[in-house]
């Protein structure tokens, strides 16, 4: 296949474009400078100078906290973007993968969020997440939308891709220990969203590793098990005690009704996602 993937600087989207490249597709990664996907003639013109036959969305805003006082670069990255690339990979009759999030549910509900459950976003970035969804599927209705959540990897910025480095490095950290969620290997996550690409069935998708969740404290405890780190180092912490701008799910962890009524394998544990992360 031919893939087009956005977002080319980001996590995401640097282990999607490695996977693709690694089973022999021919893969385009487009970064901001290159295609804006806020702006439909940028994205027209790439997507029609490509012709991919499929496009893979990874290019967001993901700032939670900085979206509270940002809500107009936040919603022409999730809001706009993904209207434009849904129209464009119409236009050009590709399929078309875009990547959205758990926090489109509001955490009260203890056990996993499946497609049965109702969002309700909490805050501008989920806000502008939901409405993203909503706008890429009333425009295409070839498009796909894949829920993941507590993603981390190689080259990622976030707390759960560095926490490793802090406590290799014998630092400190606070981990909240009351906050749920089901952690995801960007490496595995490419590895589903192209599987996706090709199965090209509309609709949304929950994309997390298997396993029963864990908090950011256990999972920081999980590091430092798998990597022989300190485990004194962790300071658990209320997610309450914060107090960070934007609200956020206090459990959203993910399941999904149909990955194996599409014949799709189960997705490895995050424990064992986690091996390969710290071990690579």
């Amino acid at each position: 296949m031919k893939i087009l993937v956005t977002g080319a600087r980001g996590m995401v989207a640097r282990a999607t474009a490695e996977y693709c490249g690694s089973i022999g597709d021919d893969v385009v990664a487009l970064a901001r400078d290159e295609m804006n996907i806020a702006d439909l003639e940028s994205a027209r013109n790439a997507i029609g100078d490509h012709r991919p036959d499929a496009i893979i969305n990874c290019a967001a805003y993901t700032n939670v906290d900085g979206a509270e006082s940002d809500p107009e670069d936040s919603f022409s990255a999730n809001v706009v973007g993904p209207w434009n690339l849904a129209l464009a990979a119409l236009e050009f009759d590709c399929g078309f993968v875009t990547i959205s999030t758990d926090y489109v549910f509001d955490g009260t509900f203890d056990g996993f969020y499946t497609q049965r459950h109702q969002p309700d976003p909490q805050g501008i970035y989920a806000t502008t997440k939901r409405r993203g969804e909503i706008e890429a599927l009333t425009a295409n209705a070839r498009t796909i939308v894949v829920r993941s959540g507590w993603i981390y990897g190689n080259g990622g910025t976030n707390f759960l891709s560095v926490m490793g480095d802090l406590l290799r490095d014998g630092k400190q950290i606070k981990a909240i220990k009351d906050s749920y969620g089901t952690p995801t290997f960007a490496g595995d996550l490419a590895k589903r969203l192209r599987e996706l690409a090709e199965l090209d069935m509309p609709g949304i998708i929950h994309v997390t590793n298997a396993g029963e969740g864990t908090s950011y404290a256990g999972f920081a405890e999980k590091v430092c098990e798998v990597g022989g780190f300190d485990a004194s180092l962790i300071e658990p912490v209320s997610h309450a005690d914060l107090q960070r701008p934007a609200p956020r799910p206090v459990s959203s962890k993910l399941a999904c009704l149909f990955s194996d009524k599409f014949g799709l394998l189960p997705m490895p544990d995050w424990e064992d996602g986690l091996k390969r992360f710290l071990g690579k």
